[in-house]
């Protein structure tokens, strides 16, 4: 499961309310610089996809297209909307997830490193994919070594 939340007034809205799916395109440092346009100029005025270089790529299990440049998309089933003031949140069931085959390693994970997906937050993007730990590891006992006694 995941979630949006949407105001009202944006173009994407009416799509996402009407059609009740959406998808999540995780976007790489190097589109930085087109991922920041596509926020900041609206689908009424531009095709984003024109204006950035982008290509509509069929989803695999909804009718809204993906962005084929970008690593990891998810495909996103709206199964609840809420009012939350100023935006409205669309909570969805992930029904499918598109990840360029050349970012899995050996051993069928997302090589993160290599993708060089981004996040946005308060303001700026960041780059991620530096492991810095590994879940359970806080609690982990640490291994006792056994003197060898001849």
């Amino acid at each position: 499961m995941t979630y949006i939340s949407v105001r009202p007034e944006r173009f994407s809205y009416d799509i996402i309310e009407k059609s009740g799916e959406f998808v999540i395109n995780l976007t790489t440092s190097a589109m930085v610089k087109q991922t920041d346009l596509c926020g900041v100029k609206s689908g009424r005025d531009v095709n984003k996809f024109e204006l950035c270089g982008f290509h509509a790529m069929p989803s695999q299990k909804i009718s809204v297209p993906l962005i084929e440049e970008c690593p990891v998309a998810l495909e996103c089933r709206v199964v609840e909307v809420k009012p939350l003031g100023s935006h409205t949140m669309f909570l969805a069931e992930i029904v499918g997830i598109d990840v360029d085959e050349k970012f899995i390693d050996s051993k069928g994970k997302l090589n993160l490193q290599q993708c060089g997906l981004t996040a946005y937050a308060h303001g700026e993007y960041f780059t991620l994919g530096r492991k810095s730990g590994e879940f359970g590891y806080s609690v982990r006992k640490k291994k006792k070594h056994r003197k060898n006694s001849a």
